[in-house]
């Protein structure tokens, strides 16, 4: 067996993690709720506003813990959720 590493990695303060831009169309959701439950950092939730369609479509919790998986944006069948990452003049 390895020994384990007990140490952090080289230069890992200088490492620049990319923001995640979260793009939600409200309207377009049908409420299935795919992207609430494959998100490995549940960056999303159900929210309590009914929309155009009749359902409760997910809301954001907290973007900055978003990794840019794309998960969300696979598995909607409605392409009403999809992630950009922020430019880095923004986040730097």
């Amino acid at each position: 067996m390895p020994e384990r590493i007990r140490h952090k990695p080289l230069g890992l303060e200088k490492v620049k993690h990319p923001k995640a831009e979260i793009h939600l169309i409200v309207d377009q959701c049908k409420g299935c709720g795919y992207c609430i439950q494959y998100c490995p950092k549940k960056v999303l939730e159900e929210s309590r506003d009914i929309n155009a369609r009749g359902v409760y479509p997910p809301r954001i919790v907290d973007e900055s813990k978003c990794v840019i998986c794309s998960f969300c944006t696979a598995v909607c069948p409605d392409f009403a959720i999809f992630v950009v990452e922020k430019p880095c003049k923004e986040t730097c």
